[in-house]
């Protein structure tokens, strides 16, 4: 199998319903296991529903994870780390117009998905979970 760059998101809470937002833009298999059916991996009793391990995987080859950051570690108090954007580029534009469709869905666009001065179709989003989102569609 060759090496793949993998995204995974961590939450304060709330990775089930993100995972199926993505899900149902991406396409493809969601798998989900909770601390609780881990063997608690020492979580309080109110957080062993929580998500220990997700991960999307699509028929394009697209693969994202995320898990609910336990609330005695250490993690973001909002969606994700302040200092990471997830990219989707590539040269099928329908594909990548639809995945733009279904990010900005409840979200906010910061730079519309239209033709860059590098001569791609690029855009910028923040989805409804607080994820940032690049999306380029080369030679477009």
């Amino acid at each position: 199998m060759a090496t793949k760059l993998n995204p995974y998101l961590n939450f304060r809470e709330g990775t089930r319903e993100a995972m199926d937002f993505y899900a149902a833009v991406f396409g493809g298999t969601l798998t989900v296991s909770t601390f609780g059916e881990n063997g608690g991996m020492g979580v309080p009793e109110s957080e062993q529903g929580n998500i220990m391990h997700s991960q999307l995987e699509t028929d394009s080859g697209l693969t994202l994870m995320a898990a609910d950051v336990p609330s005695h570690m250490q993690g973001p108090d909002g969606a994700v780390s302040p200092n990471g954007t997830v990219s989707l580029s590539g040269d099928d534009e329908k594909e990548l117009r639809g995945f733009w469709d279904g990010l900005a869905d409840g979200g906010s666009v910061t730079v519309p998905l239209e033709k860059a001065p590098w001569g791609d179709t690029f855009g910028m989003l923040t989805d409804k979970y607080g994820v940032d989102w690049m999306v380029n569609v080369t030679g477009s």
